[in-house]
């Protein structure tokens, strides 16, 4: 076998409750799906109406745990966010009243959770308010990495300080607010997470001097993530020079308030439209956004590879599966990796995942989680320096094993449409970005399969996938 030595699998979590029977279809999957919107697109607004010039309104946003992390954080520095009646199926819309600059001093707290977008975007929205603000997560989220933005907050000028009064390099620590930031040319090594550009873009128009961010190191992963955060920014007039390779400009402004609908998240909507391939069914997803800066926009080339047919239609995408789930070649697929890896452990062929290494820092190392779930159904997956290969092999029952990480979640859902006798533990942490999943999941197979799912589970036999 070739690659890199494998990491020691992460620390399976006690399990909260009984694990979820994932439902086995015994025949193709023929639904329409509609997921709740952008967990990236939620949170990113959401700051930018905490700093923004009046009040904002999000309409269909995202109602999960992270967005409702990163809500209650804007309030503890001072941002007012109601509920309002809107017309989304998935939740009210939110209204939102920026932070008072001229605020007197407070001291918070802010829990992060396990939102990435929380730990990284807020600190520098607490160094604009004159207080303290205490950060902590977790206890995963004190893994992740932290040091880019501490140490980009240190050389702007902002104090960031340990409990303990040690030094400071992740989950949890202290950000000392003056009520102004000076901002200029800051270099930093975002190698590790593209969160840490968007962090600091979203807060640098309210910087006295804006900022010119420039990043060193090895290539910054997921820079659609990066695009969406300029095209939000640019939405809500600030100038933003992106023109220079791994150079951001920030001119100093207001940020504009507005009145949006976001998006459905379309990383999201990979566990559905994967349910197309795993059952050589179709899925239709209505509404789907042209043109998107979001990287789920990728399933449509990524799935048409695996052997789907995909078309994009008065809005939507329907994805039909073929007669098999081809093997691939793919690099770059950041967040969606979870959900490719899955496909991948179903198809006939070899395949290469690359370019993820920054997965290892995600809510769990999701390289080191997906090898292990994925042999422990007797498949055959490895890690390489940047990613995974995985080789066809007939997979077989079992607990698949979640580590708290919503994507690893529903990668055992994937998997459990094909391969009876799957069960999911700790499937609530799908709640992470797509509450009720259990539910939304049941009922696209109760469309045109109904009961074909229980009868496939007391007729199937043996353990080898379909």
């Amino acid at each position: 076998m070739t690659g890199t030595t494998p990491a020691a699998a992460p620390t399976v979590p006690a399990r909260s409750a009984q694990p979820w029977r994932a439902p086995f279809a015994g025949r193709p999957v023929d639904a329409t799906v509609t997921v709740p919107g952008s967990k990236s697109l939620t949170n990113r607004y959401l700051v930018l109406a905490a700093l923004a010039d009046g009040p904002s309104l999000l309409r269909a946003p995202l109602h999960s745990r992270d967005s409702a992390l990163m809500i209650e954080a804007l309030r503890q520095l001072g941002a007012t966010i109601t509920e309002v009646p809107g017309d989304g199926a998935f939740g009210p819309d939110l209204a939102v009243t920026p932070i008072n600059p001229d605020a007197a001093e407070a001291r918070s707290a802010v829990d992060c959770g396990l939102a990435g977008t929380v730990m990284r975007f807020v600190p520098p929205v607490a160094a604009l308010r004159r207080g303290v603000t205490l950060f902590d997560g977790d206890p995963h989220a004190r893994k992740r990495p932290m040091g880019p933005i501490i140490e980009a907050l240190t050389g702007l000028g902002v104090a960031v300080s340990a409990p303990d009064g040690g030094l400071v390099s992740s989950l949890p620590f202290a950000v000392e607010g003056t009520g102004e930031v000076r901002g200029g040319h800051l270099v930093i090594d975002a190698s590790a997470s593209s969160q840490f550009v968007s962090a600091l873009l979203l807060a640098g128009a309210r910087f006295t001097e804006g900022l010119h961010l420039e990043h060193v190191g090895q290539p910054v992963p997921s820079l659609d993530h990066i695009n969406m955060t300029v095209a939000v920014l640019r939405g809500a007039g600030v100038a933003v020079d992106d023109s220079r390779p791994n150079h951001w400009i920030v001119s100093p402004g207001a940020i504009r308030a507005f009145d949006l609908r976001i998006e459905q998240d379309l990383s999201n909507a990979g566990p559905f439209l994967a349910a197309a391939l795993a059952t050589r069914g179709t899925v239709r997803i209505p509404n789907w956004p042209a043109p998107t800066t979001q990287v789920g926009d990728l399933w449509r080339s990524i799935l048409t590879t695996m052997g789907a047919t995909v078309t994009l239609a008065d809005g939507t995408l329907t994805v039909t599966g073929g007669p098999e789930i081809n093997g691939a070649d793919f690099d770059g697929t950041s967040e969606l990796a979870p959900t490719v890896a899955a496909l991948c452990a179903l198809a006939t062929g070899p395949s290469r995942l690359g370019g993820i290494a920054h997965l290892r820092g995600h809510e769990t190392d999701r390289l080191a989680a997906l090898v292990a779930e994925i042999n422990r159904l007797g498949g055959d997956a490895e890690e390489t320096p940047d990613g995974l290969i995985i080789r066809p092999v007939p997979l077989h029952g079992g607990v698949v094993h979640s580590y708290a990480d919503h994507r690893m979640a529903t990668a055992g859902a994937i998997l459990g449409l094909a391969v009876p006798g799957i069960e999911v533990e700790d499937i609530e942490t799908t709640a992470k970005t797509m509450p009720d999943f259990p539910q939304l999941w049941e009922a696209m197979l109760a469309q045109g399969t109904a009961g074909s799912a229980a009868r496939a589970d007391k007729d199937a036999s043996g353990g080898t996938q379909h």
